[in-house]
């Protein structure tokens, strides 16, 4: 181990040389130069960073796998710890990116993607990775075992890794990596960083509130692993309601955020439903979570709805639906809470209609119900708030139902979003979609929309895009 006392003056001294002289070789070349952090040049290496890539270079979606290493004699604490990883945005593109797997919990994974300050060739952008202040601390030589990203374009275009500098092809299994940039309060202690970036920023990040599943819906398709990791899922197959046996993951995207949005995030969930007018050209999307999570509290969701067709005639009977329900639709305490905008109406009322419904028994039609005839396309922000035996609908702060304890949750429910269609009243391809920017669930509590929304804003601009802390049942 490098002694961590006082450096030589002559060990500076040839660092120095060698380091303009390097310099003016490179300039003299053309190329941009990368600093370097060597173990000999100041005090010990304080953290070592561990590399291997799940796919190779021809891959649509990068896969960094990445691990931290304490390699000082002290304690570091994970909120002060903050990654860099480069690379070279193909056509200018924009980039996100998600978290698969760590033991840490992605929830405490920050994840940003920004130019650099000076862009090199093979980095003129970077992966910002960095920790909440309750991810922990790492004692000497401790590790924050295997972190999984994903790193991706986010036009839906496959990205080239060959020009990334970051990236290593071949490199399967862990090995130490200087490519990849790691900085300590703000300090770079390892890691190469193009000439001219300055240090990360030393910014204070908060710890996680208690008891709130919120997500922006940052991923890659349908089938991205982190989908599983963060307990959703695009439905696929059989049942109803609307078109039976209709439901396709492929209905289920995530485009970049459109100019019109008012949110938080680079993406959005687009849930498509088209059709032809016959059974077996019509296709419904529906994306919910795995397992019951929501139960009593504040849900809020930022949705985009649609008064007519992307393409094609309109006059469907179309739902754009946000719900709860129980996962169990024989369970004697089944519980449902929906918001279903009908643009052109249903079930032989006129539209556009926005119904509200609370449900005990879905077999016996026990529900109780507000039906409002208003026209609602364009961004909103939906509320369900279900605490002391009450339940409350409201629509960008107007409340539009409310009802008491026989019809409020008595278990908890999943949460979903889909767009389907009523009937099929013509022939003739048509194409509609709703979309929704995030959403946000703070457990027991009755949470005013416009302190979620501060929240929500908090939390993304700190580069964290999904977080988990809900009571484990």
């Amino acid at each position: 181990m490098v002694s961590r006392g006082r450096r030589r003056p002559s060990h500076r001294t040839r660092n120095t040389v060698l380091s303009v002289l390097a310099a003016g070789l490179l300039a003299g070349a053309g190329v941009t130069g990368y600093a370097k952090w060597r173990s000999g040049d100041a005090q010990d290496t304080a953290l070592t960073v561990r590399y291997r890539t799940g796919v190779p270079a021809s891959s649509g979606v990068a896969q960094p796998w990445l691990e931290v290493i304490n390699s000082s004699a002290q304690p570091v604490n994970l909120g002060d710890v903050t990654l860099r990883y480069w690379y070279s945005a193909d056509d200018g593109a924009p980039y996100a990116a998600n978290c698969v797997q760590t033991s840490l919990g992605c929830s405490r994974i920050t994840l940003t993607t920004a130019a650099a300050g000076a862009p090199a060739a093979q980095a003129d952008h970077y992966l910002q990775v960095g920790f909440t202040s309750d991810a922990g601390t790492l004692a000497p030589g401790a590790s924050t075992a295997a972190i999984g990203l994903q790193l991706y374009r986010t036009d839906g275009k496959k990205a080239d890794q060959s020009d990334d500098r970051s990236f290593q092809a071949g490199v399967t299994h862990y090995e130490t990596s200087e490519r990849v940039s790691a900085y300590l309060r703000g300090t770079r202690v390892w890691g190469e960083e193009p000439e001219g970036n300055g240090p990360a920023p030393r910014t204070a990040r908060a710890a996680l509130p208690a008891g709130v599943l919120f997500d922006d819906f940052d991923y890659t398709g349908p089938h991205d692993p982190a989908l599983a990791a963060n307990g959703w899922e695009a439905r696929d197959g059989e049942g109803g309601p609307g078109i039976k046996d209709s439901w396709s993951a492929q209905g289920v995207s995530f485009p970049a955020a459109a100019p019109d949005g008012t949110g938080t995030s680079g993406q959005t969930l687009r849930l498509t439903a088209e059709s032809d007018g016959t059974r077996q050209g019509t296709r419904q999307s529906e994306f919910h979570t795995t397992a019951p999570a929501f139960s009593t509290g504040t849900l809020v969701a930022r949705v985009r709805l649609s008064d007519k067709p992307v393409s094609g005639k309109d006059g469907d009977h179309v739902a754009q639906s946000f719900f709860t329900i129980s996962p169990d639709h024989t369970s004697p305490k089944y519980s449902e809470l929906d918001y279903e905008y009908m643009p052109n109406g249903g079930w032989d009322r006129y539209g556009p209609l926005m119904d509200t419904t609370s449900w005990r028994d879905s077999a016996r039609n026990d529900r109780v119900t507000r039906s409002r005839m208003t026209k609602l396309g364009g961004w909103h922000t939906l509320v369900v708030t279900a605490v002391d035996g009450h339940t409350t609908y409201s629509v960008d702060g107007e409340k539009l139902f409310g009802n008491g304890s026989a019809h409020s949750p008595r278990e908890p429910m999943t949460i979903n979003f889909s767009t389907w269609f009523i009937d099929l009243p013509f022939k003739g391809p048509r194409t509609w979609d709703m979309q929704v920017d995030w959403l946000y669930y703070q457990a027991g509590k009755a949470v005013p929309a416009k302190d979620a929304q501060r929240t929500v804003r908090d939390l993304a601009a700190g580069g964290t895009h999904y977080v988990n802390t809900l009571p484990k049942s």
